[in-house]
C-alpha cells in the first residue's frame, strides 16, 4: 500500500460517484483524490478531514483555495512551518518546513461530510503514510474525525485519547498527538475557534528545527 490512492480510486462508491459528477460539472478542477502536501521526512503531520469541493478538490492541494486554508497556512507561515506566499493555488510556490499535510479522507464528500465507512476505507493510506515518515514525532488532528482517524491508523482505541481542543496526548511508541478544532469557516464564524485559539495550538507543537 502506498501513501496515496490512485487517480480513479473506487474504494468509496459514493465519493467516486460524486467525483464523476464533479468532473462533468467542473472540468477544470482537480477532481481526484488529493495527495498530501509536504515531504515524507517531516517531523510534523497535520491531518484534516477531507478536501473541500471548491478548495482542495479544485486546486489539488490540501487546504488550498478555501477559508480553512487561509487560516491554516497563515498560521504555518507565522510559526515557521512554511515559507513563501500563500496564493490559494497549488502553484503559488509555498513551501512547507518539516511538516506535511494530509486528510483522513482523500476525496471531496457531498456537503463536506464523510461517513465512518469512508474514513475506514481511506485508513490504509494514512497507515502507509505514517509508516513512510521516518522522522515523524508529532501529529496534529484538525477535528474529532481526524483525531479518530489518527488513533485508528495507529491501532489505538478511541478511549485511549479523548478529543479536546488544544489537548496533547502522548501515544504508545513515542508519538505525540495534539488536537484542534477544525479551522473551517463554520467554526470560526460561530466563535468556536478563534485565530488566537488556533495559534495557541501551535505552541504545543514542536519548534521548527528543534531536535
Amino acid at each position: 500500500m502506498t501513501p496515496e490512492p490512485g487517480h480513479d480510486c473506487s474504494l468509496c462508491p459514493r465519493l467516486a460517484a460524486y467525483r464523476a459528477a464533479n468532473r462533468s460539472a467542473y472540468p477544470t478542477f482537480h477532481n481526484a483524490p488529493v495527495p498530501s502536501f509536504g515531504n515524507l521526512d517531516a517531523r510534523l503531520l497535520i491531518v484534516g478531514l477531507a478536501p473541500g469541493l471548491k478548495g482542495a478538490n479544485r486546486t489539488g492541494r490540501p487546504f488550498t483555495g478555501d477559508y480553512a486554508g487561509d487560516l491554516l497556512y497563515a498560521t504555518l507561515l507565522k510559526f515557521g512551518w512554511a515559507e513563501g506566499d500563500y496564493g490559494a493555488e497549488a502553484n503559488d510556490g509555498l513551501h512547507l518546513n518539516d511538516c506535511r499535510i494530509t486528510n483522513a479522507a482523500r476525496c471531496a464528500p457531498p456537503e463536506n461530510k464523510v461517513t465512518g465507512e469512508e474514513t475506514k476505507a481511506c485508513r490504509p493510506f494514512l497507515v502507509a503514510e505514517i509508516k513512510a515518515m521516518p522522522n515523524l514525532t508529532h501529529l496534529l488532528a484538525l477535528g474529532a474525525v481526524a483525531h479518530g482517524a489518527v488513533l485508528a491508523a495507529l491501532a489505538l482505541k478511541a478511549a485511549s485519547a479523548k478529543f479536546a481542543h488544544a489537548a496533547r496526548h502522548t501515544l504508545p511508541g513515542g508519538l505525540t498527538l495534539t488536537d484542534s478544532y477544525h479551522c473551517s469557516r463554520y467554526n470560526t464564524n460561530t466563535g468556536r475557534l478563534t485565530t488566537e485559539m488556533f495559534e495557541a495550538v501551535f505552541t504545543k507543537a514542536p519548534r521548527v528545527g528543534a531536535g
